[in-house]
């Protein structure tokens, strides 16, 4: 079995108080059955994530949707799994969804997950948005500094050149300067 899907019934079964529904989901193969748990209405959460997060691992494309929302959730934990099985997930729109996550100044206390999801998926997508939302990091008193670090740690793993400016600028702050120089030592010369 998976970790991260272990993890992920681990929490869930508590979640869920010993549901018959729980066992239900987590013991089926059938994916027409996971994909009604995301459209029944009245299902509890932790039943949408455990069929969205089974679905995105099996690459049915019926979880992008509840994957994504999981994705911008307040709870980091959930924020996590749909990050896993986004990225194996294989859908092409889930690149732009994680840079408008990672970007959205709104939402930006849950743009961790999406940061780094952009950069796990390496698509074009995530040198633009990691420089917008670390630019947006570099204010006085910013409260994110993780989100901040994310992109600092994702821009050098990126090693994309355009990343350089804003790398140099966050040398500036003690606690990203120690990570910007190591980006910024992985940049091509």
């Amino acid at each position: 079995m998976d970790e991260e899907l272990r993890s992920l019934t681990e929490r869930l079964r508590i979640e869920a108080e010993a549901s018959p529904a729980y066992d239900r989901l987590v013991a089926t193969e059938d994916l027409h059955v996971l994909a009604a748990a995301l459209t029944e209405p009245g299902q509890p959460l932790w039943a949408r994530e455990l069929a969205a997060f089974r679905l995105g691992i099996a690459g049915d494309g019926r979880a992008f949707e509840a994957l994504v929302l999981l994705l911008n959730h307040r709870e980091p934990r959930r924020c996590a799994s749909a990050a896993h099985a986004l990225a194996r997930l294989g859908d092409p729109r889930t690149a732009r969804a994680a840079a408008a996550l990672a970007t959205n100044e709104l939402r930006v206390a849950y743009a961790l997950h999406p940061v780094r999801l952009l950069v796990e998926l390496r698509a074009p997508e995530a040198v633009p948005a990691l420089i917008t939302t670390l630019r947006r990091r570099l204010r006085p008193h910013d409260p994110y500094r993780a989100v901040a670090l994310a992109c600092v740690q994702g821009l050098g793993a990126l090693g994309d050149d355009r990343a350089g400016p804003v790398l140099n600028d966050a040398l500036a702050h003690p606690v990203l300067a120690e990570e910007a120089v190591r980006a910024l030592a992985r940049l091509p010369e």
